[in-house]
């Protein structure tokens, strides 16, 4: 997969993040936030540039809020 087409993917995934929080679709949006940062740090730092700002600071700051490691985690 070109670099082109991962950052893609990344903002796609990260989109649809936040259409699932705002629906209030927790689960959801966990599992498509943690594919979208598994591509998200796959990439180098110029490329990470390269997705809007809006998205990175979304995926990167404001959903650890919720989503991070220092949460209660999900019930299975």
């Amino acid at each position: 997969m070109s670099s082109d087409a991962v950052i893609k993917e990344v903002c796609r995934r990260i989109r649809v993040a936040r259409k699932y929080w705002d629906a209030h679709n927790n689960h959801a949006c966990r599992l498509e936030r943690e594919r979208a940062l598994e591509l998200y740090n796959t990439l180098s730092k110029a490329e990470k540039e390269k997705i809007p700002q809006v998205l990175r600071v979304w995926l990167r700051y404001r959903s650890e809020k919720y989503f991070g490691s220092l949460r209660t985690p999900p019930k299975p």
